[in-house]
């Protein structure tokens, strides 16, 4: 089993490899390049644009700041965050069916049946002919193949210069470049970027935080403050010295004062990292003790299970093929890092290193005190210490993502922003160029504590919403800003309606839409503002999106 299961990874490696030899180009060879449509960021949605891009004819070139594609897709988020499977088309579903063709070679099942997978994953994810769940190397392997089959010029490890990197003339990017001095030329950009860098340094307006929902006339936008305490059965003390408020809180809490119900604020949802978890002793790497670990991190984690919730451990562990998970967080003492997410989306390089890092020991920290530390009780460690990093992915990262979760960052403000009020059906949208149709979600900012010294969430319940309609508008700039530009990730949207928006198979429809605009933009007058809706729509249509 050990030799078939070495010669399977090096199998993936060898083949992700000639892949990626076949589609890179070394920015050591190419100074400069010209291009027609230039996709930065190798998310999901960057690379579904760049497929729809070269499929429709034209020269596309894709620049990966670091080292894999897929960003969230292939970097952990194999549980894939649906809503309706119905409203999932074009060149993502064409994905979600090529995972699917993997996983029916029986081949591709090493560590449990096909049957008993799908026994215990969740049947919204699966479908006659897609699967919405995977393993993290599938989503990178398919990936790859796809922008392989259209020869799609990839560049990884390539930055954009934020100094300097956006060269425009009037209100047009006439091209950018990276720290490396590679300078990219195109006639229309696409940032498929999870932190909008292209767009800000492009100068178009963009907002970071929480609009008041007075701005927008919304209903669950800004502070929160009336979520209340779901810290366990008994309530838990929040001061360093127990009882003693005098004492200070402990670390991870913030003080009561947080601000009004509804009021706009900089703070942003909490990231993470979705771990690829498994049990399986052939596959498994045990937790280690991190460099740099700190104890007092998880004080509250301590308090928490010292307060007798000891029925499970706080950790989201959603199955994924070949007796794996999908780990998330699961309440509000578990790997969401609250607090740590604000400065993230206008910081440099060096402060979103720092950031990353202290995220990752953060993390690894966790999973270690979970399964070995003496104040957690022994029969929660049983449960963890079976658990271990998935052998078989991330083989140059340690076996740990390479994907930070950044839920939400930069979000541009356009001449039109989807709000609540879109996604509640209140307002229809009349330009369409994709669906979304999961719940508005947003992670907890923060956990503060009030004057009486109850813990509470800076988060709203879960909303939920029928299928709705995405502005084209919503993806492009003021044309006096950028006529040139596109962004289908970090879109023009408030807060609440990002929380919806946000899903994986969400970007890569507007990854989808960006392209085709792109192109049509190209061969009409250049600015994505004058592309005629109805030939975007004729297209999509034709390509297989779906807009009802």
């Amino acid at each position: 089993m050990k030799n078939s299961i070495k010669f399977i990874l090096a199998l993936c490696f060898i083949l992700t490899s000639i892949i990626k030899l076949n589609a890179v180009t070394s920015a050591e060879n190419h100074k400069s390049l010209n291009t027609d449509i230039c996709v930065y960021g190798g998310t999901s949605s960057g690379v579904i644009a760049a497929i729809q891009a070269a499929r429709m004819g034209k020269t596309v070139v894709l620049i990966e700041p670091g080292k894999h594609l897929g960003g969230m897709t292939s970097g952990g988020l194999g549980n894939t965050d649906v809503g309706k499977q119905a409203t999932i088309g074009g060149v993502a579903r064409e994905f979600y069916q090529k995972v699917a063709q993997w996983y029916k070679d029986p081949k591709n099942w090493k560590f449990q049946t096909k049957e008993d997978f799908l026994a215990r994953a969740k049947s919204g994810r699966i479908s006659d002919d897609a699967l919405f769940v995977f393993e993290p190397h599938v989503a990178e392997l398919k990936l790859n193949e796809m922008l392989a089959s259209e020869k799609v010029k990839v560049i990884y490890n390539e930055r954009l210069n934020l100094k300097t990197g956006v060269k425009k003339q009037a209100n047009r990017i006439v091209s950018i470049s990276m720290e490396s001095g590679l300078e990219i030329a195109a006639k229309v950009f696409i940032d498929c970027t999870y932190e909008g860098d292209l767009m800000a340094k492009a100068e178009v307006s963009y907002t970071i935080g929480r609009e008041a929902n007075s701005q927008y006339g919304e209903k669950i936008n800004g502070v929160q403050t009336k979520e209340p305490s779901r810290m366990g059965e008994r309530p838990l003390d929040p001061y360093v010295v127990q009882g003693d408020a005098t004492s200070g809180i402990i670390k991870g809490l913030v003080a009561d004062v947080i601000g009004k119900e509804g009021e706009g604020d900089h703070r942003v949802q909490a990231y993470n990292y979705r771990l690829c978890l498994t049990s399986q002793e052939d596959n498994r790497v045990p937790f280690d003790k991190p460099k740099g670990y700190d104890e007092s991190e998880y004080e509250l984690l301590f308090r928490w299970f010292e307060a007798g919730n000891t029925k499970g451990i706080p950790l989201g562990s959603n199955p994924i093929p070949n007796d794996k998970t999908d780990t998330n967080k699961a309440g509000w003492v578990s790997t969401d890092y609250m607090g740590m997410a604000d400065e993230y989306p206008d910081a440099d390089y060096a402060k979103r290193d720092k950031i990353i890092k202290a995220h990752i020991l953060y993390t690894k920290g966790l999973l270690w005190t979970m399964a070995y530390h003496p104040r957690v009780p022994e029969v929660v460690r049983k449960r963890a210490s079976k658990l271990g990093y998935a052998k078989d992915e991330f083989l140059d990262t340690d076996h740990f993502p390479f994907q930070l979760y950044v839920r939400e960052g930069r979000r541009m403000i356009s001449d039109f922003v989807m709000t609540e009020n879109q996604l509640k059906g209140g307002e229809k949208v009349d330009d369409r160029v994709a669906l979304g149709s999961y719940g508005m979600d947003s992670h907890p900012t923060q956990i503060w504590v009030d004057k009486d010294g109850a813990l509470h969430a800076d988060t709203p319940k879960w909303t939920g919403v029928s299928p709705y309609g995405i502005s084209y508008q919503s993806i492009t700039p003021k044309e006096k800003e950028c006529s040139n530009l596109l962004v289908p990730v970090c879109l023009s949207a408030s807060h609440s309606a990002y929380g919806s928006i946000r899903m994986e198979p969400v970007y890569m429809m507007l990854g989808q839409a960006a392209a085709t605009a792109a192109v049509l933009a190209t061969n009409g007058d250049g600015k994505v503002q004058n592309v005629p809706y109805a030939k975007l729509k004729e297209q999509l249509l034709k390509d297989g999106q779906l807009l009802n």
